[in-house]
């Protein structure tokens, strides 16, 4: 039941005031005619709905953001299984080298290498199976003569995991096939470092040093002759010869001298 304020009413009475002079009194009204014109003025239940519109939108959206996020896990799920399946193919090609290797095939075997270097993705689970194919390359560089290129290839080996003892054993060995004895000697501490029961490397050093030291010998003599070899051709043209010149050393001070003999 609706109740109508008076105020309601004076305000109507208000609006005509020439109804309020007439003689004819106005039967009052009864309560549904009340209802009704209160409802006149008044918003209904029904007519408040359209704000459930802006509700829905609001729903469109979220549906429509759920489904972006949804698309975005397909897409990185996606991407985790093409890496995967691009990681299996990189050991395949790897598997299908080690064969090729072992049957003497070692250019053959260097193109599944290769291949499995191409197809391996540059991620954190990828590094083994790179650094192992580097370090296979090598030692089919090896078998092929190919040192400098073995060299590369362990470097690059041990670049992705430096304690990778077989590319150090390689590399070492290259070098010592191209009389880099520094560098071989180099590579050969650096194993028996991480693995001090190596004894493979702890013979290996003594032989490398002696190497090392008759190499930087050899230099020197080579050094000295050319130097000796200029000086002569500057003297020659004095009528004089580096073997004019003589080098004392002073026991005492333990400084040369140098002595003019003809």
């Amino acid at each position: 039941m609706v109740v109508i304020e008076p105020a309601i009413e004076s305000e109507e009475t208000n609006l005509n005031p020439k109804q309020s002079s007439s003689s004819t009194t106005t039967p009052p009204a009864t309560s549904a005619e009340s209802a009704k014109d209160a409802s006149d003025g008044f918003e209904t239940a029904s007519e408040g709905e359209p704000e459930t519109d802006d509700e829905e939108s609001d729903g469109g959206a979220g549906d429509e953001q759920q489904q972006q996020q949804v698309s975005s896990c397909e897409d990185a799920l996606n991407d985790d299984q093409l890496k995967e399946k691009a990681l299996a193919q990189a050991n395949d090609a790897k598997m299908e080298g080690n064969k090729l290797f072992g049957a003497g095939q070692y250019q053959e075997a260097l193109s599944q290498y290769e291949l499995a270097l191409q197809v391996a993705p540059e991620m954190p689970s990828s590094v083994e199976i790179r650094s192992i194919c580097h370090a296979n390359q090598a030692i089919c560089f090896l078998k092929l003569e190919k040192i400098e290129d073995a060299i590369k290839e362990c470097t690059k080996a041990l670049e992705l995991n430096p304690t990778y003892m077989k590319a150090l054993t390689r590399r070492a060995e290259a070098h010592e096939k191209l009389e880099h004895f520094e560098e071989a000697l180099a590579d050969t501490k650096k194993i028996l470092e991480l693995d001090p029961s190596n004894s493979q490397a702890r013979r290996a050093i003594p032989r490398l040093e002696q190497l090392a030291k008759e190499k930087q010998e050899k230099l020197k003599e080579e050094m000295i002759g050319k130097l000796k070899d200029m000086g002569n051709s500057l003297l020659g043209r004095f009528g004089m010869s580096v073997d004019n010149f003589k080098a004392v050393k002073d026991p005492e001070t333990g400084q040369y001298s140098i002595s003019f003999q003809r």
